[in-house]
């Protein structure tokens, strides 16, 4: 809304950060780091900045959605629509891997993750969207995915320590470390076109999941109801 300010959420990567920006579009940024998942110190830095608001109010709410630090980015999330709830204003996620140095300017890039138990995600990025959904593959797959990449030129990163992959020696060296801020989502956000906006502001803010929900059986399944 017009004279209010806009609040960044990015707590998708242990290297998190907060922004607010004002009408005029300057930008404020805070940017702390956690090994777990921020809810320990994502509020001192909140409250500074809303503290400096002044009499401004909130306006929109942006939070990122990972994928990464699955833990991290629920807190940042439900931080969000806290704030979002009590300004009477929208909280829209935006994808986290759009905001990272590779990604700025609409270029073309692939992004990678290690998703657990012998798993990894891989999605392909270009003129500020993800082109599909992130997908699973395995360690051969990956190796192949990212050979392709890195042979067409195309800009490879990781939100994780790119030796943690199972690559060959001379794959490992072209794979970026790169996080993504609040900066970034904001820029993201200005250059999206109506429609994306449009698409981003209708979904319910939440994780970008990488696998469904894993559900553990019981071990006593006497004891679960038919």
């Amino acid at each position: 809304m017009p004279g209010s300010l806009s609040l960044i959420f990015e707590t998708s990567t242990p290297l998190a950060s907060l922004a607010t920006v004002l009408p005029g579009g300057e930008i404020e940024q805070r940017e702390f780091s956690s090994d777990r998942s921020h809810n320990a110190v994502l509020f001192s830095p909140l409250k500074e900045l809303l503290d400096a608001r002044g009499d401004l109010e909130i306006g929109l709410v942006i939070v990122g959605s990972g994928p990464g630090s699955y833990s991290g980015t629920r807190v940042g999330i439900a931080a969000a629509q806290g704030v979002a709830i009590a300004s009477n204003c929208p909280a829209v996620a935006l994808p986290s891997i759009l905001a990272v140095p590779s990604a700025r300017g609409g270029a073309s890039c692939l992004a990678i993750g290690d998703a657990r138990r012998g798993s990894y995600w891989t999605a392909k990025v270009e003129d500020f969207r993800m082109v599909a959904a992130p997908e699973l593959t395995d360690a051969a797959g990956l190796e192949k995915i990212v050979r392709t990449a890195v042979a067409e030129g195309t800009s490879v990163f990781s939100f994780e320590d790119p030796a943690r992959f199972p690559l060959s020696a001379e794959l490992v060296g072209p794979v970026k470390l790169e996080f993504p801020d609040a900066r970034g989502l904001w820029n993201i956000w200005l250059a999206a076109d109506g429609q994306t906006r449009a698409k981003w502001s209708a979904e319910i803010p939440q994780p970008m999941y990488l696998k469904p929900p894993h559900i553990t059986p019981a071990k006593r399944s006497w004891l679960v109801q038919p």
